[in-house]
């Protein structure tokens, strides 16, 4: 099985091909025309005769319907040797930075899991990170999906993809202004994703919390590091980040 730790596992028991991957040859992203929930519904419907491996929300959900050892029915002749990412939204849209960075962890972990190189394809006989219409005709024939904007957009997933393997701080380094959210943690609720969170997975490195990824996920990990660090901070530790620990972290 192949499935990605930090996705939301949903797993569809229909609309797709148990064990028809043929090979992995990189990353393929999609618009969905749509929400989240509502291509998730539809994904369960069998007259839909439509999946993909993953899916993002516009605020950074990331959730995975099928195993990427399997084949989703999503981009025609590429399923076969594709990963697929459906994407919240509708043509025209740019991803949102949560979603840049959901799309970002999936062309990551396809280049550990799957050994998927991190550079760009532009057409069906490339390697890496690829776009629905780049196939044509054989792929279905949806010249405007994802769009232009969010084709421009892959050498920005690639740049964080690049960042999460090296797991470079450096790339992401404060001292930076207070981002202007509370970063935190809660049991049973979405991770909060983003730019801001990896700088201050960054800074806990410098601090000597050496244990953090650099994914852009405030997971619990980052959490348990946070309450260390504000401890020896002499800050109350209750694993939020609000400006006094910002500040204290990334000065």
């Amino acid at each position: 099985m192949a499935r990605m730790p930090d996705a939301d596992w949903k797993p569809i028991s229909i609309n797709h091909t148990v064990g028809g991957q043929v090979e992995v040859r990189g990353v393929v992203i999609h618009i969905m025309a749509g929400t989240l929930a509502g291509t998730d519904s539809w994904f369960r419907n069998p007259a839909a005769q439509a999946s993909s491996h993953f899916g993002t929300g516009k605020q950074g959900a990331l959730v995975q319907w099928v195993d990427t050892k399997d084949r989703s029915w999503t981009q025609a002749l590429g399923n076969r040797s594709w990963i697929s990412i459906e994407n919240e939204g509708k043509g025209g849209d740019e991803l949102t930075d949560a979603q840049l960075d959901a799309n970002a962890r999936v062309l990551a972990w396809a280049h550990t899991e799957h050994g998927v190189p991190l550079q760009l394809a532009d057409d069906p006989t490339g390697y890496g990170l690829g776009h629905h219409s780049m196939g044509g005709i054989p792929w279905g024939n949806h010249p405007h999906c994802p769009g232009p904007r969010i084709i421009i957009q892959k050498s920005e997933i690639l740049r964080r993809a690049r960042a999460i393997v090296n797991g470079s701080p450096a790339t992401v380094a404060g001292p930076t202004p207070w981002p202007g959210r509370m970063l935190r943690y809660t049991t049973g609720k979405p991770l909060m994703y983003g730019q801001d969170v990896r700088v201050w997975q960054a800074a806990l490195i410098r601090a000597g919390y050496g244990s953090v990824v650099i994914d852009g996920s405030f997971g619990p990990h980052t959490r348990t590091a946070t309450r260390a660090f504000q401890r020896a901070a002499g800050l109350v530790d209750d694993g939020i980040v609000g400006p006094l620990t910002w500040h204290a972290g990334t000065r």
